[in-house]
């Protein structure tokens, strides 16, 4: 005699992890964002300005743009980078907004312009309040 499952047996256990998805992809739902904007908060407030800081550092000046810290600009001599492996993409993958000086009682801006790819929106990553 073989021993098998029923197929009410197989419908109870199907009902049970649909039952019990439900209860965790909610949860999980909001987190992706969540993530990609404390990941683009760490970009912002610590791994660029690392970079930016060791170009500055090497050259006596902040980079014109952020793919100075890729190549060497023409008439840099001090310039020991690359100080990035590869151009920074926010995690929504756009590129990160940069400008120096900046408008921000700082010697430069950066940000991500969030989800919604606008920069001065609400959801704008910025290093400055």
């Amino acid at each position: 005699m073989k021993k098998s499952f029923t197929l009410i047996e197989l419908m109870l256990v199907v009902v049970i992890i649909g039952v019990l998805a439900s209860l965790v992809v909610p949860r999980l739902a909001g987190r992706a964002d969540r993530a990609r904007e404390g990941a683009a908060k760490a970009d912002v407030e610590a791994n660029l300005p690392s970079a930016i800081d060791m170009f500055e550092m090497d050259t006596g000046k902040y980079p014109a743009t952020l793919d100075d810290l890729l190549q060497q600009p023409s008439g840099l001599t001090n310039w020991r980078g690359p100080y990035l492996k590869k151009s920074p993409l926010d995690p929504w993958g756009k590129p990160y907004q940069y400008k120096a000086p900046g408008d921000h009682n700082k010697d430069y801006d950066l940000w991500s312009q969030g989800k919604d790819g606008s920069s001065g929106t609400d959801d704008d990553i910025k290093n400055w309040q």
